[in-house]
């Protein structure tokens, strides 16, 4: 993966809580702001996308029938953005300028989704935080980011995690789980290798977008990865 001069990282929501499951974390926001200081310093171009689970997910609301799934995955998208402004928040306190593009207007807290508007963002050296998923319910944050990936003519999508790539099964369950350096994408599918949900590997398959799964945990390791190609990462493409 060496020479990307523009990439898009995923992170889940999830990552954003630490240990304690629910809310956000500090010293991890601080943490990753720093690792995504590292690559601006290097001159990539930077796009993230966040997941809200830390604060809800619209599926697990929607369970039981109280809540529709479509209000559920609107209350989503909410917390994403809340995710994307503290991720702001912590990029600013470093001195990186930031932009953040929610898909559901919020005018008072961020710009809306504008294309155009986001590679000039990119082409200034700031770093665009995409909020709110793809604006539409039934669509998860893994499909807006390769959406938004394919959008904004990206390299590649790095899909941040704790594990440290692809397995052939789950290394937590299985002491004899074997890393994969790389997975086609047909396999990922077949397969149901959980590293984005179907429809975002179908949609980097069709536009021929690599799909990067590393651990985020790992100080240094998203920075090794794009400037030297080494670094501990399993790709999909």
């Amino acid at each position: 993966m060496k020479g990307c001069k523009r990439v898009l990282i995923k992170f889940s929501g999830e990552a954003l809580s630490g240990n304690s499951g629910f809310g956000i974390d500090v010293g991890i926001l601080e943490y990753i702001a720093k690792e995504i200081r590292m690559l601006v310093e290097a001159g990539i171009e930077i796009g993230l996308v966040i997941g809200g689970g830390n604060i809800i997910r619209g599926v697990s609301a929607a369970e039981g029938g109280l809540i529709r799934r479509t209000s559920g995955d609107y209350m989503g998208m909410l917390a994403t953005v809340i995710n994307a402004v503290a991720m702001q928040e912590a990029l600013e306190h470093l001195g990186i300028d930031v932009r953040v593009q929610s898909a559901i207007e919020i005018r008072e807290v961020c710009e809306s989704y504008i294309y155009r508007r986001a590679i000039r963002h990119l082409e200034k050296g700031r770093v665009v935080i995409f909020a709110a998923g793809t604006g539409n319910p039934f669509f998860t944050t893994d499909s807006a980011a390769t959406l938004r990936a394919v959008e904004i003519g990206a390299s590649v999508i790095i899909k941040a995690t704790k594990v440290d790539g692809v397995y052939d099964k789950d290394p937590k369950k299985f002491s004899d789980a074997k890393m994969l350096q790389s997975v086609n994408y047909d396999e990922a599918l077949r397969d149901h290798i959980k590293v984005m949900d179907d429809t975002a590997i179908a949609l980097a398959k069709e536009n021929k977008l690599p799909i990067l799964v590393c651990n985020m945990l790992k100080s240094g390791n998203l920075l090794e990865i794009l400037s030297s190609g080494n670094g501990v990462y399993s790709v999909v493409q």
